[in-house]
């Protein structure tokens, strides 16, 4: 699983292929770019409405109390969503569940469950399998740090053996309950052949971290993957203004998350669904755009002496790593146009050391072994000119602490 070292041609392909051909998938009736538009408002004209409404309700009225234990009763028992209007907001929401149909439509899969955030979305999952005596955990690094850390630390009572692709199948066991990837990984943008790893798992669910691709690069369930994560704080909202995590899966799998999430209170602020509905509607525009300025910033630092080493994945995308000859807390002190702060997908460039912060949690020589090397710089880019992103990355890989 080495990470992708940039060439030139890989970055030309990228291009291509986000102006029309290989890497955009579209849905089984629609294109992606009309799902991400129409999906979860099919019904508004006939409400007599164009945008969404924002239900902020925490509790809702009934005067059929009976009617409403049936309810509360039939979801303790099987986690499907109630018939008929809601109960509490911690049971569901119409504006969340508008997002959850959008999001579903554009994975490819039946269902999708919103939480707060991404690791509340990961922690719900590992509850589900530890509920059924399923404690272990086949993972692959890297993987996002606090992901890692949840792993590794056993906070959920989980144990984790980390692997390399190839030792997947032999490191099964009967009580593994989850098998779970990243690809491209974060931060080095290592890839994985999904099709071939969800094979190694078996009749083990395979949960992909999709944050960095997004649906528009790659639709993890097409290749066998059971439970596709996000952080949706990151491209799904795309506007760096509101935290979230959702889970796409199959409903069986769906009816388990609710339930956890009702037990746990890890839900998602309707105001919070309402914007990440309203970010997917341009989705497949930022995540192309992006990813044009990316392709082309990866193509520039690959000549740049002052740079040992650039990955960008072979699929395209909006995130680039690449390692420094030089300090690299020196080019993090000196960009002026990018903004030097962790989290990523904004329509805004974001650039970060992870052995400083979003990996610094994970073990040293845990890092490392990944290939998250001391001089690894993450950039999310964003959809400024790229001249002018090109330029400040110029002068901030030049910058030598104010000299």
């Amino acid at each position: 699983m080495d990470s992708v070292v940039y060439d030139t041609q890989g970055a030309q392909d990228a291009q291509d292929d986000l102006s029309g051909s290989g890497q955009v998938i579209t849905a089984p009736t629609r294109a992606l770019a009309t799902e991400a538009v129409h999906a979860g408002r099919e019904d508004l004209a006939a409400l007599g409405l164009h945008a969404a409404p924002i239900d902020l309700s925490t509790t809702y009225p009934s005067y059929d109390s009976r009617g409403e234990a049936a309810r509360i009763d039939a979801f303790a028992a099987d986690g499907a969503e109630p018939e008929g209007p809601p109960v509490y907001a911690r049971l569901g929401n119409p504006t969340v569940a508008r997002f959850e149909t959008a999001l579903a439509r554009l994975e490819g899969t039946q269902s999708a469950v919103a939480f707060a955030s991404g690791m509340a979305a990961l922690s719900a999952v590992l509850l589900v399998r530890n509920a059924m005596g399923l404690r272990h955990v086949v993972a692959v690094r890297p993987l996002y740090g606090c992901s890692d850390h949840l792993l590794t630390a056993g906070l959920l009572g989980s144990e984790v053996t980390w692997v390399d692709p190839a030792g997947i199948a032999d490191a099964l066991r009967p009580d593994t309950g989850l098998v779970m990837v990243e690809s491209p990984a974060n931060p080095t943008l290592a890839e994985l052949d999904l099709r071939a790893v969800a094979h190694s798992c078996g009749s083990v669910p395979l949960l992909a971290d999709n944050t960095f691709a997004t649906p528009v690069l790659q639709r993890p369930a097409e290749h066998g993957a059971r439970l596709v994560l996000h952080s949706a704080t990151k491209y799904l909202g795309g506007h760096g203004d509101v935290m979230a995590g959702v889970v796409a899966c199959d409903e069986d799998f769906a009816r388990k998350l609710r339930q956890v999430r009702f037990a746990t209170g890890g839900v998602l602020h309707p105001l919070a669904g309402y914007l990440l509905l309203r970010g997917l509607s341009t989705l497949p525009v930022r995540v192309r755009a992006a990813s044009s300025n990316a392709a082309e910033l990866a193509r520039r630092l690959a000549g740049d002496p002052r740079v040992a080493r650039v990955h960008y994945p072979r699929i395209g995308g909006a995130m680039i790593a690449f390692e420094v000859h030089g300090d690299p807390h020196d080019v993090i002190a000196g960009v002026r146009l990018i903004t030097p702060a962790v989290s990523l997908g904004s329509v805004d460039s974001l650039i970060q050391h992870p052995a400083s912060i979003s990996h610094r949690i994970v073990p040293t020589a845990d890092r490392q072994g990944a290939g998250v090397s001391d001089r690894l710089l993450r950039l999310s880019v964003g959809l400024e000119d790229v001249d002018d992103l090109w330029s400040d990355l110029d002068t901030a890989l030049g910058f030598h602490g104010g000299e």
